[in-house]
């Protein structure tokens, strides 16, 4: 559009008032042939969606759009992209933070100011059209301007936190600026840096937290983030647990 800043070189983008979900938008297109780098932005989603097929709430003035990346690397290996595109966003966001807001980051893939959720991110993997090539499709959204309320943790959106006011769009724009410079550290270094960069940013750490796993619930001191990714719990029961997935709370202080 005329008069807002282009998106950083080898990103495309298709903006649109409403779409079923960013994510679907772009596995379709990735089904047509789109190359790595696509992008969708949408004011409104009519189905949006969270991790575990959880519906993400999508009412008009925050952030939905989908980031389309052809990876050369294990699908072990693609999953630390949930890493890379936290440390973008918070990076991002942080620019337009009141001076003294500190944007974490909670295992694996949420956003939080101070240890309410400002933002998700939704990885999913997707066949390429060229030559085989294997996709990832990150799938962001941002609470510019409202969160919802029914939500079993606490949430908030960038404009009650008093960030500055600022579009979807212009957000996306640093987003993506950020997440190509990660991206870039991630291929040249590995997992090390960005797991390092997590960790400083990571809430948590050393704490006694809650793990919702798919049959069954655990608590213990999160004692570190693995080299692939994982979170190392010390359980309350006596032993050491390696989490592949799961959602974290943090105990009432």
């Amino acid at each position: 559009m005329t008069g807002e800043e282009p998106l950083p070189e080898g990103f495309a983008l298709r903006d649109l008032d409403r779409v079923d979900s960013t994510n679907s938008e772009i596995r379709r297109m990735a089904a047509a042939g789109a190359p790595s780098g696509s992008v969708v932005l949408a004011r409104q989603q009519s189905a949006g969606r969270g991790r575990h097929g959880r519906s993400w709430s999508s009412p008009p003035g925050n952030l939905y759009a989908s980031v389309l990346l052809h990876v050369d690397r294990p699908p072990a290996a693609s999953a630390q992209l949930s890493f890379v595109a936290g440390l973008a966003l918070a990076g991002a966001l942080e620019r337009h933070a009141p001076d003294g807001t500190l944007v974490r980051l909670k295992w694996p893939n949420d956003v939080l100011i101070g240890r309410a959720k400002v933002a998700g991110i939704l990885l999913e993997s997707v066949e390429g059209n060229d030559a085989g090539a294997a996709c990832v499709i990150i799938g962001t959204g941002v609470n510019v301007v409202s969160y919802p309320v029914d939500t079993p943790y606490p949430a908030t959106s960038l404009a009650e936190q008093g960030f500055a006011q600022l579009s979807p769009r212009a957000l996306l724009v640093g987003y993506l600026g950020a997440l190509e410079e990660w991206l870039r550290r991630w291929r040249e270094a590995g997992f090390a840096e960005v797991r390092a960069a997590w960790c400083v940013r990571g809430l948590g750490l050393g704490e006694r937290v809650q793990l919702r796993l798919a049959r069954e619930e655990l608590s213990g001191r999160f004692v570190d983030l693995t080299p692939s990714g994982a979170l190392l719990l010390d359980l309350d029961s006596g032993g050491r647990r390696e989490i592949a997935a799961g959602d974290v709370f943090y105990p009432s202080r």
